[in-house]
């Protein structure tokens, strides 16, 4: 679907809006993972904002999809960055207010990293697969994705989503085996976070164990979890209804009004 430009002082950032049928007036932002983009989102989308009546924001970090490359490593605190200044920058331009953040992997850490701020307007967070700590599994998947780019076709499969394929998969694939990486950690922040969420994993994760959704449990004051069977890192992929069904009663659970008029 055709997407839409955000410019931000030579930062160009991809953004596009599905839109359900019968919108409720509450905005819904997704936040994709560490290799994801607007296009590897597929028509995910459109059935979450179906499905929930929300108006539905998705859009490429800054290195992914077609948004401006990385003209730089990243840091350590990357996420920090990416949920304090670019998700606050982005919404603000759009004028979306209380939104409700739906983030898979890194999105949902950053997720998780936005709402956690004094100033945060977050109504809830749906958080799919989400890293709270760094873990030897996850650095050992990591470790088996640069193989797989250098060895198979991962790399022109990834090409298929993203206009600069080596910015997006090296500036994700060389912080995360970082050695100074493996201190990474905001389990800190979650008795921080005054709205709901919904963490969501499935059992045969290969990214993280059942300690990433267990840990947002204990810590954070209002949090829910679902562990799905029979599903990888992906659970909107490998379990879409399930997820779907699992969002519908958590956002009809919310009391949360319009945050803009309802066409």
């Amino acid at each position: 679907m055709q997407t839409q430009e955000l410019n931000f002082e030579g930062r160009r950032i991809e953004y596009r809006f599905a839109v359900p049928a019968a919108a409720n007036g509450v905005d819904l932002v997704m936040l994709h993972e560490g290799l994801g983009s607007v296009s590897m989102w597929r028509d995910f989308p459109e059935q979450l904002a179906q499905a929930t009546g929300c108006r539905t924001l998705l859009f490429s970090r800054h290195g992914y999809g077609g948004s401006s490359p990385l003209d730089a490593p990243r840091g350590v605190n990357y996420m920090h960055e990416e949920a304090r200044i670019w998700l606050p920058a982005i919404l603000g331009r759009l004028g979306i207010r209380r939104p409700l953040l739906f983030g898979h992997s890194d999105g949902a850490s950053i997720a998780l990293i936005h709402a956690a701020q004094p100033e945060s307007e977050v109504a809830g967070i749906i958080a799919l697969a989400p890293h709270v700590k760094v873990e030897d599994l996850t650095v050992q998947s990591i470790a088996a994705a640069k193989t797989a780019y250098l060895e198979t076709d991962l790399r022109s499969r990834l090409s298929r989503h993203h206009r600069e394929v080596d910015s997006a998969f090296w500036g994700w694939n060389r912080i995360w085996l970082d050695p100074a990486f493996r201190s990474w950690n905001i389990e800190a922040l979650l008795p921080t976070i005054r709205c709901p969420i919904l963490a969501i994993q499935g059992e045969d994760d290969e990214y993280g164990t059942m300690e990433q959704i267990a840990s947002i449990s204990r810590a954070a004051p209002d949090a829910k979890s679902l562990a799905l069977p029979a599903c990888r890192h992906s659970p909107h992929r490998d379990q879409p209804q399930a997820v779907l069904a699992a969002v519908q009663e958590f956002i009809s659970g919310l009391a949360i009004g319009p945050a803009h008029p309802i066409p």
